[in-house]
């Protein structure tokens, strides 16, 4: 839809050098899975993953199979891999096999039901043993991944193991340090158990962004990359360690995403009276305010009422009173010549200045994690640049 009251822009040429950046962290033999799950941490699947296999990557993670089919009808025609590391309803799993996706087995019930479904579709279905190193949360305990290896055995006609896996507890924090040393311990004696069986395992891999950066020793030959192909860094943490023994501390990363609206209308008011709903705000000056058609209904947190900073004209100016479902009032009053449909920067550069994801989620106190992901569905997404 052409009419939207605000869009998104993703810059291919910052997506660019993010690449450029991963490539020499994970060096030629580690093949990067691009992340993609929660609609590709809000950027939008579909333009994403178009950018993304125009930019040459050829391999991609999701959550569910969902996700998976968004991914499948832009990447279909261009060889991709697609891998499903959670939630596959059972009905779902004979497409998923029978269009050659990956995914990830964690439990012996979705092993069981994998087994029927290829038997049903005619197709070996695609697995990456999932194994639990101290996550807790999915994934096979020893005595599972015995009994998995024997099944995956006696159904050589039926399953094709793809990878073994596991995911650290956090490793952006170097808080966590000490439990995922132990998960990767458990990690390398689980996998051994792997290679001592009769399988050929093409990948076994852990790391994420975080675990790319912190833990190079256990990126092998493929590696989960998320949040730092969008330009942000897992945590500040991660990136002060990255560059304390660098020279140059300056950020490789460059973030791709930037969100805009315009003005909708300009008024004056004088002082003395409440801007917006009840009493909020009330102007101490006679003032000129800006309406943007942009509100909580369109992903602009309410907790930005009176707190939430846009750029109009290259000057940084305040959200005045409550932010309403699908409108903010916004202070020109010293920005000269502001008038109806002017550039409003939600989170972007304009000019010399630029509001940041982490301005914007400080604000309104989210993690960069969460506001991206929680940006509307909806709102257009274009490539630009």
């Amino acid at each position: 839809m052409k009419w939207q009251t605000s869009k998104i822009q993703i810059s291919r040429s910052c997506f660019q050098s993010n690449l450029n950046f991963i490539n020499s962290l994970l060096g030629p033999e580690t093949t990067m899975s691009s992340v993609v799950k929660g609609n590709a941490y809000g950027h939008g699947i579909e333009p994403f993953v178009q950018l993304a296999v125009e930019s040459g990557l050829r391999h991609f993670s999701v959550f569910s199979a969902d996700e998976a089919y968004r991914v499948h009808q832009i990447s279909r025609d261009h060889d991709a891999s697609i891998m499903i590391m959670g939630m596959i309803p059972d009905e779902a799993l004979e497409w998923v096999i029978d269009n050659g996706i990956e995914f990830f087995v964690f439990e012996s019930n979705r092993l069981e039901k994998s087994i029927e479904a290829a038997q049903k579709v005619g197709k070996k279905a695609k697995i990456h043993l999932e194994l639990e190193t101290g996550m807790n949360r999915t994934g096979l305990n020893e005595a599972q991944l015995l009994d998995a290896i024997g099944r995956i055995t006696s159904n050589e006609n039926l399953l094709t193991i793809k990878g073994v896996c596991t995911h650290f507890a956090g490793a952006e924090s170097i808080a966590n340090y000490l439990r995922i040393e132990r998960q990767k311990t458990q990690f390398l004696k689980l996998s051994q158990i792997v290679k001592n069986s009769s399988m050929d395992v093409p990948f076994f891999h852990s790391t994420c962004s975080a675990g790319a950066i912190r833990y190079p020793e256990m990126k092998d030959r493929l590696s989960r990359v998320g949040i730092i192909q969008y330009g942000f860094w897992p945590s500040y943490e991660t990136f002060i360690e990255y560059s304390s023994e660098l020279a140059d501390k300056s950020d490789p990363l460059t973030r791709i995403i930037s969100w805009k609206s315009s003005i909708m209308d300009i008024k004056q008011v004088k002082r003395g009276q409440y801007i917006g709903y009840g009493s909020l705000y009330l102007a101490g000056k006679d003032m000129t305010i800006a309406t943007v058609p942009i509100g909580y209904g369109n992903g602009y947190s309410r907790s930005l009422s009176n707190m939430g900073r846009v750029l109009i004209r290259g000057t940084r100016t305040a959200v005045l009173g409550k932010v309403n479902m699908n409108l903010i009032c916004v202070d020109v009053t010293d920005i000269a010549g502001a008038e109806r449909g002017d550039e409003v920067v939600l989170i972007g550069k304009q000019g010399r200045m630029e509001i940041t994801v982490a301005d914007f989620g400080d604000a309104s106190k989210q993690i960069n994690y969460e506001l991206l992901t929680r940006l509307p569905h909806n709102l257009p997404r274009e490539i630009v640049d």
